[in-house]
């Protein structure tokens, strides 16, 4: 009579564990998919398309960036910052303008003539955002990257841009000897890559901050206030704002003040 209980009692412990053993792999699971749903995939370097680009890049990258930004892009003390995750976008920024390779070390690396072609920017951007990741260019070029509402651009610029490059491109002082460049004849690229890369004293602007249609409206106003098309209050008077405007205004101030004071000698 007692047998039976005990096997019941059995039984009923073994089904209690295979129970909460299973209960325990479907909540092992659940949690699993909800941190592969939830969770972002860590940014990793993939190779490029073409990998014969990547190639040609790795030359060039041999001759011209190695020996400041180390075979591996760690980066070479007091010589160049390390090259992973900066992206192709940081790269084309600063080949295509000039600044790299860089002639020495300094408070702001200045722009000059482009050292590689267009052809070599490519592929030496495409070397690094193969073998260190980061942001990447879109795919448009030219005139493709200007946005169709440079009103809502203008409006973009002033909020975020004009602080230091001026209200409209013309650039400006900033501190411990640096500046703002001007955005007279920057290409559409050179500024799309500006914005995603966030260069020197620049900050980089995330899709968070500024969708890529408001980058492209921020281009479209910058180029139509540089090629001279959009100049609502009149005279630019060179574009540089109320330091301009001020000065003129002072000049004719003084000069009508002299003017009025020599004709009532006159008059006396």
């Amino acid at each position: 009579m007692t047998t039976q209980p005990k096997k019941r009692r059995g039984r009923t412990k073994l089904r209690r564990r295979v129970a909460g053993l299973l209960a325990l792999g479907i909540a092992l699971m659940g949690v699993g998919a909800l941190y592969s749903v939830l969770v972002p995939e860590p940014q990793t370097a993939q190779a490029q398309q073409d990998p014969v680009m990547v190639r040609e890049g790795a030359k060039i990258y041999n001759n011209t960036c190695i020996s400041c930004h180390g075979a591996n892009l760690e980066g070479v003390k007091d010589r160049g910052p390390s090259l992973i995750g900066v992206g192709e976008a940081s790269v084309y920024f600063q080949t295509s303008t000039g600044r790299m390779p860089a002639v020495a070390q300094s408070a702001q690396i200045p722009e000059k003539p482009r050292v590689l072609s267009p052809q070599e920017v490519d592929a030496v951007s495409a070397y690094v955002q193969a073998n260190g990741g980061g942001v990447e260019m879109p795919e448009e070029k030219g005139a493709a990257l200007r946005g169709e509402d440079p009103a809502r651009g203008g409006e973009l610029f002033r909020f975020n841009c004009a602080s230091c490059h001026n209200f409209t491109g013309r650039g400006g002082a900033l501190s411990s000897g640096k500046e703002a460049p001007a955005l007279d004849g920057v290409a559409e690229e050179e500024m799309y890559a500006a914005m995603l890369s966030g260069p020197q004293n620049m900050p980089r602007f995330s899709e968070r901050q500024l969708s890529p249609e408001e980058k492209k409206d921020i281009i479209a106003y910058v180029k139509s206030v540089t090629d001279g098309n959009n100049n609502p209050g009149g005279s630019p008077i060179g574009g540089l704002g109320p330091q301009s405007e001020g000065f003129i205004a002072f000049v004719v101030g003084i000069a009508a003040l002299l003017g009025i004071t020599l004709w009532i000698g006159a008059k006396h």
